[in-house]
C-alpha cells in the first residue's frame, strides 16, 4: 500500500501539503528555511504529533543548508537558535521535543568533521527519522489490526493518519492494515471541533482508500454508541505519561468516558515516541491555548458574538483509568501501564 505523503525532501526545500486546505484542494507548501516550517506549525498546515516532529527535524536542516562552509561558530548558533524556535511552535506534541533531540545527538556526533558533512549527515538523519516513523506506523498496524474482530465498526476523533505521521498513521494505520489483511471495517469520524481534522482529513483520507466512513458532529458520539453502532474507540495521542494519562485533540476525554460508560473498548494508538517518562501524569502535561479566532469564525461565518470570550484548549488529558490499552510498534501496552513501560524498557 502507498504512503500518502505529507512532507518530503526536495533539493534544499521542504514539501508539505498544506492541511487547511483539504478537502477542497491539495496544495503542497515549498519552504526553504526553518522560519517557515515554524509558520506551517504554528498555522496548523503540518499537524499531528509525529508529522510535526518529522517537520522540525527537517527545519534543522534547512536553517544551516545555505549557510556558508567556513563559518562554524555560525553554523552552531543558527542551529540552537533554530531549535529553540521551533522548540516553542507546539508546546504540547512530545514527538517534536523527541524529533529535536535526536538530532542534536546526531550534531554532537559529527562536530569535527567539515561543515558539507554535518549538513549531509542531518540531512541523512531527518531522512532516517521520516522513514522509521513510516516503520514504527506499520507496526503499530499490525498490532493493532490483530485486535479486531473480523467485522467492526470504529469511531475516531481527529486525525491520526498519514499526514499526522511520516506517511502511514496511527489510529489509521491500524485501520488501514485490517482492511488490507480483509477485515471489514467501518469508520465513524468525529467532525473534531473547531478545525474539523475529522471531517477535513480523516473522512478523505478514507474515502481515497475506499474505506467505508461516516461523519457525525462531535455532540453525536454518545448517540452513536447508545444505538451500538461503534465496538471500539481508536485515538491517537501528542504526549503521554508514564502513568498512562494521555494528551490527545480536545474531545477526546469525553469520548473515553462515553466509551466506558457502554462498555465499549478504548484504545490509544501511537508511537514510543510520543511517551513521555520524565512526566508522572497528566497534570504535568502543558495545554496549548490556541486563537479564539478558531472558535469564533466557522467556514468563515462568525459563530460567536463579538465581545463574548472564547476558551480554545487544542488538547485535552484522557486519565488513564479510562484506556484500555495502548497500541504501539513494540506490542499492546495494558495496565497497570507504569509497570508495563518500565518491563518494556521503553527507548524511543
Amino acid at each position: 500500500m502507498d504512503e500518502l505523503q505529507g512532507i518530503s525532501w526536495h533539493d534544499g526545500r521542504v514539501r508539505i501539503l498544506d492541511q487547511t486546505r483539504l478537502p477542497e484542494e491539495l496544495v503542497a507548501l515549498e519552504i526553504s528555511d526553518y522560519q517557515g516550517i515554524i509558520r506551517a506549525i504554528t498555522g496548523m498546515n503540518v499537524r499531528g504529533a509525529p508529522a510535526i516532529g518529522i517537520a522540525a527535524a527537517y527545519g534543522i536542516v534547512l536553517a544551516v543548508w545555505s549557510l556558508e562552509e567556513a563559518d562554524r561558530p555560525a553554523f552552531l548558533q543558527r542551529v540552537n537558535q533554530a531549535s529553540e524556535a521551533l522548540a516553542r511552535s507546539r508546546p504540547t506534541a512530545r514527538n517534536l521535543f523527541w524529533a529535536l533531540e535526536r538530532m542534536r545527538a546526531a550534531l554532537m556526533k559529527l562536530l569535527s568533521r567539515p561543515l558539507r558533512e554535518i549538513k549531509l549527515a542531518l540531512l541523512e538523519e531527518a531522512q532516517r527519522l521520516h522513514a522509521d516513523d513510516i516503520e514504527r506506523c506499520r507496526a503499530i498496524g499490525r498490532f493493532g489490526a490483530a485486535l479486531l474482530p473480523q467485522t467492526t465498526s470504529i469511531m475516531t476523533h481527529c486525525n491520526a493518519g498519514a499526514f499526522a505521521t511520516g506517511g502511514f498513521g496511527t489510529a489509521l494505520g491500524v485501520i488501514r492494515t485490517a482492511v488490507s489483511q480483509g477485515k471489514k471495517v467501518q469508520v465513524y469520524a468525529c467532525e473534531t471541533r473547531p478545525l474539523l481534522q475529522g471531517s477535513r482529513i480523516t473522512a478523505w483520507e478514507l474515502a481515497e482508500e475506499e474505506i467505508p466512513v461516516t461523519v457525525l458532529c462531535d455532540s453525536m458520539a454518545a448517540y452513536a454508541m447508545a444505538r451500538g453502532l461503534v465496538q471500539m474507540v481508536i485515538v491517537g495521542a501528542d504526549r503521554i505519561a508514564r502513568n498512562g494519562d494521555a494528551a490527545n485533540k480536545i474531545g477526546t476525554y469525553g469520548l473515553a468516558i462515553l466509551a466506558r460508560h457502554h462498555r465499549i473498548p478504548f484504545y490509544v494508538a501511537a508511537p514510543l515516541s510520543t511517551f513521555d517518562l520524565e512526566i508522572r501524569s497528566g497534570d504535568h502535561i502543558t495545554i496549548e491555548q490556541r486563537a479564539a479566532a478558531e472558535v469564533e469564525l466557522c467556514g468563515g461565518m462568525r459563530a460567536v458574538p463579538e465581545g463574548v470570550p472564547v476558551l480554545n484548549p487544542s488538547f485535552d488529558v484522557t486519565p488513564a483509568k479510562l484506556i484500555d490499552a495502548f497500541i504501539t510498534e513494540k506490542g499492546i501496552i495494558r495496565p497497570p501501564f507504569e509497570e508495563s513501560l518500565t518491563s518494556l524498557q521503553v527507548k524511543a
